[in-house]
């Protein structure tokens, strides 16, 4: 088994679309409609297109469970998923320099340095560097 495509529930798929896009730097890799409302969207890293695929899920509109479970993730300020990187400080910098909100700066605990920034679709997302 091997996972090819991953989830992340997002409140406005344009609106992901967009910040995935052209704040994170994600590319379009499927966009699928699936009926009025909802479409089959998925982005990729430009490092790896061939690679997994986030899945920018439109279940909080559609499923009311899953809004909840979103909003009490985001509330307690816990990340729905993490991304890794090889520097968090220059990616802290570059996304801050794009107005991106970062609830938690560059932090170093143990072995690896997070930061934490909200995606403005309804989630918090961490930024892993192993050190």
């Amino acid at each position: 088994m091997r996972i090819t495509v991953t989830s992340i529930p997002v409140q406005d798929q344009e609106k992901a679309l967009q910040f995935y896009t052209e704040k994170l730097g994600f590319l379009k890799k499927v966009d699928v409609p699936l009926n009025e409302h909802s479409r089959w969207l998925t982005v990729v890293s430009k490092e790896d297109q061939d690679g997994v695929e986030i899945l920018l899920e439109p279940a909080p509109k559609h499923f009311e469970p899953a809004r909840i479970y979103q909003k009490a993730l985001f509330d307690a300020g816990i990340p729905y998923t993490q991304f890794n990187t090889d520097n968090v400080q220059q990616d802290y910098e570059n996304l801050a320099g794009l107005g991106i909100e970062f609830s938690i700066n560059p932090t170093e605990m143990g072995t690896v340095k997070i930061a934490v920034f909200n995606d403005t679709c309804g989630n918090h997302i961490q930024l892993v560097e192993m050190l």
